[in-house]
């Protein structure tokens, strides 16, 4: 069962390099750009793990997304990737392409893409 005493979450919150451009002004330098996004990413996650009844643990990394999740699941040896798709379609998705379409491609367990 998902809540069974062998059950590990792993919540996983990836930060895009768009996103680390985007969080400061670029006249003004900043001695670690990141530090308020992972707080915010950080807080966010807690308070969803708050809200589990099993094992849990927070990762928040910067990286590609699907690298990321993928790299994560294979040292975590995960048996399950439950991933959000944003329903990009079109130009958009050719441009940004599917994070979630390539953890499927490239993850070595199963991945379930859920709607938000």
């Amino acid at each position: 069962t998902p809540t069974s005493a062998y059950t590990q979450w792993y919540l996983v919150r990836v930060i895009g390099p768009s996103e680390f451009d985007s969080q400061r002004p670029a006249d003004q330098p900043s001695v670690d750009p990141t530090l308020g996004l992972y707080r915010y990413v950080e807080q966010r996650l807690q308070a969803h793990q708050a809200q589990l009844t099993c094992p849990s643990e927070l990762e928040v990394v910067a990286g590609d997304p699907a690298e990321e999740i993928v790299r994560l699941a294979n040292i975590h040896q995960a048996d399950l990737i439950v991933i959000g798709n944003r329903g990009l379609t079109g130009v958009n998705r050719i441009l940004q392409g599917s994070v979630s379409s390539q953890v499927v491609g490239d993850a070595h367990c199963s991945v379930m893409v859920v709607k938000p």
